[in-house]
C-alpha cells in the first residue's frame, strides 16, 4: 500500500487523520496507524473514533476489516466499545513521554504593573454588544460574492462608509474609488514605501522622507527596512516647522510624513499657516504629504482640527485606522489616495494574504452606517477627557511644578522635566510598579534641536479601578521642585 494521508469524517462531524504506511494487509495497516497515533499522544485517552462503517467508507476498504481492526485493538486494550458510547481510546492506553525540556529557573513575580504607557485604548471599553450586532447584520445582508477572493481596494461597503463619515467629521475630500483599506497605518506605510518614487530621488537609491524630529522610532525603522532614509525636521509648540522642507537639512526631499492634528508625541496641532504652507511646498515641488490621523477623533476643546488632506486632495495622502477608536486587534486601516497613486498601491498588495478580513469590513462598514462608531467615539471621548482631567488634576495638587502639554487631543499627555532627570524618573517608575515611557526613545537620531527630558503619559489603558493607583505611583516618581 502507497503511502498516504487520508481522512475519516464521523457523523458527528469530529475529523480523524491517519497516516497508512508500510507493507501488509489493510487490517494490519490501519491496526499500525492507530497504535501510532494513540502511543504519539494525538489519540489522546477517551477521544471518540468514527463508526467503522464511516471509516471504512472513507478508506474504500471493506466494513468487515475495519470492524475487525477495532475489535483486535479492543481486544489488546488500545480502545474500548460500548453500546450508545462508541469506540474510545481506552483509559490506560498512555502515550509516549515527550523528551524532558529544559526550563529556565523560576524568577520572582514582578510586582504589578500599572499601565501608563501612551498609545493604546482601554481594552475593557471595546463595544463588544454592538459591534456583534453590527456583524450579525453584516452577515445577513453580505452578497454572496464576498466570500470570494474580494477586491484588494477593499469592501465597496465600507469604502463609501468611510468616504460620508471622513467628509462630515474629518473634512475629508475624497471619493470610493480613491480609498484603499489596509492592515492599519503600518500596512499602509509599508505599501507606501514600495509604491513611491520618490520626488528628486538619486541615481543610487530612493530620496529620503522628511519626518517630525519626534515620532514613533517603529516608524522610521520600518522606513529604514525599506532603505527610505528619513530625514528630522525640527517642532515647536506650533508642530513641525514646515520652513525646513527647504533647508538645506531636507535638500532632495520630496514627501513628508506628519501628524497635523496631534503632534506625535508632544501634542499640538500644525498651527494653520504652516498647514498651507506644506501644502504650497507640495504643489511647487512636485511632492507629497502623508497626513497620519491616528487620534483625530479624540478633541477635548472646542477647536476643531479638520484633516490637512482637505486642502489638496492630489498632494496630501492621508491615512488613518480604528486602532484607537475601537482597538488595535482589528488590523484595519485605511488609505486616501491621490487618483494616480491609487493602482500603483493596489498592485503592490499583491496576493490576498495580507488583506483585511472582507468580514470585518462589512462590520465596520454597519458600525458606522447605523451609528454605532460616532455614539462609541462620543462615548470614550467623555471617559478619556475625564481620565485627562484626573491625571491633570493630581499634578497640581502633587506636583504642580510640572508642566503638562498635549492635553487638547488625544490618549496621552507630555510631562516636561527638569534637564537630566528623564532615565532616573523612567526607572523611579519601575520600581514603582509603573510603566511609563520617557521622550528619548521617540526622539530621531539626527535631530538637529537638543533633547527634551520629558514623560509621554497614555491615561486610556488602566481600569478605573487602578487608575487612582497609577497616578500615585507616577507622582511618587516624579522629581521634586528644585530650588531656586
Amino acid at each position: 500500500m502507497t503511502d498516504s494521508w487520508v481522512r475519516a469524517a464521523e457523523t458527528l462531524g469530529s475529523d480523524l487523520h491517519l497516516e497508512l504506511t508500510g507493507a501488509g494487509s489493510r487490517r494490519a495497516v490501519l491496526m499500525r496507524a492507530l497504535r501510532d497515533a494513540i502511543r504519539t499522544g494525538r489519540l489522546t485517552p477517551g477521544t471518540r473514533l468514527p463508526p467503522y462503517r464511516s471509516l471504512a467508507a472513507d478508506l474504500g476498504i471493506a466494513r468487515n476489516t475495519v470492524a475487525d481492526a477495532y475489535a483486535e485493538l479492543v481486544a489488546e486494550g488500545w480502545l474500548t466499545a460500548r453500546q450508545g458510547s462508541g469506540t474510545r481510546v481506552a483509559r490506560r492506553a498512555e502515550p509516549l513521554r515527550p523528551a524532558p525540556v529544559r526550563r529556565r529557573p523560576p524568577q520572582p513575580h514582578a510586582r504589578p504593573v500599572l499601565d501608563l504607557v501612551q498609545g493604546k485604548p482601554d481594552p475593557s471599553a471595546f463595544p463588544r454588544a454592538a459591534w456583534l450586532a453590527s456583524a450579525r447584520r453584516a452577515l445577513n445582508a453580505a452578497p454572496n460574492e464576498a466570500f470570494g477572493p474580494g477586491d484588494p481596494h477593499g469592501r465597496v461597503e465600507l469604502r463609501r462608509a468611510l468616504t460620508e463619515y471622513l467628509a462630515r467629521v474629518r473634512g475629508v475630500r475624497t471619493e470610493p474609488d480613491r480609498i484603499v483599506i489596509c492592515t492599519g497605518f503600518a500596512g499602509a506605510l509599508r505599501l507606501l514605501a514600495r509604491v513611491l518614487e520618490w520626488p528628486g530621488a538619486p541615481a543610487d537609491g530612493p530620496a529620503p522622507l522628511a519626518v517630525e524630529s519626534y515620532g514613533l522610532p517603529f516608524h522610521r525603522s520600518l522606513l529604514a527596512d525599506a532603505e527610505v532614509r528619513t530625514v528630522p525636521l525640527p517642532i515647536d509648540e506650533h508642530g513641525a516647522v514646515v520652513d525646513a522642507l527647504s533647508g538645506p537639512t531636507a535638500r532632495g526631499t520630496g514627501t513628508v510624513l506628519l501628524t497635523p492634528a496631534h503632534q506625535f508625541p508632544t501634542g499640538g496641532p500644525l498651527h494653520p499657516e504652516r498647514r498651507s504652507a506644506v501644502v504650497d511646498w507640495a504643489r511647487t515641488g512636485g511632492g507629497l504629504v502623508v497626513e497620519d490621523d491616528y487620534d483625530g477623533e479624540f478633541r477635548y476643546d472646542r477647536q476643531p482640527v479638520g484633516a490637512v488632506q482637505g486642502l489638496d486632495p492630489d498632494r496630501v495622502i492621508y491615512l488613518g485606522s480604528v486602532s484607537k477608536a475601537l482597538s488595535p486587534a482589528l488590523r484595519m486601516g485605511w488609505m486616501v489616495l491621490p487618483g494616480h497613486l491609487v493602482e500603483p498601491v493596489i498592485a503592490a498588495k499583491g496576493q490576498r494574504e495580507p488583506w483585511t478580513s472582507a468580514l470585518e469590513q462589512l462590520t465596520l462598514a454597519d458600525f458606522i452606517e447605523s451609528g454605532g462608531y460616532d455614539r462609541h467615539v462620543r462615548r470614550m471621548r467623555q471617559r478619556y477627557r475625564s481620565r485627562r482631567d484626573q491625571l491633570v488634576a493630581a499634578l497640581a495638587e502633587h506636583a504642580p511644578h510640572i508642566r503638562v502639554t498635549g492635553i487638547a487631543a488625544g490618549l496621552h499627555a507630555v510631562l516636561g522635566l527638569p534637564p537630566g532627570t528623564e532615565r532616573a524618573v523612567v526607572r523611579d517608575a519601575v520600581w514603582q510598579g509603573l510603566a511609563l515611557e520617557g521622550l528619548a526613545p521617540y526622539r530621531h537620531p539626527e535631530c538637529p534641536t537638543p533633547p527634551v527630558d520629558g514623560l509621554v503619559v497614555g491615561y486610556a489603558t488602566p481600569p478605573d479601578h487602578a487608575y487612582a493607583d497609577a497616578l500615585q505611583a507616577l507622582c511618587r516618581a516624579l522629581p521634586p521642585e528644585q530650588a531656586p
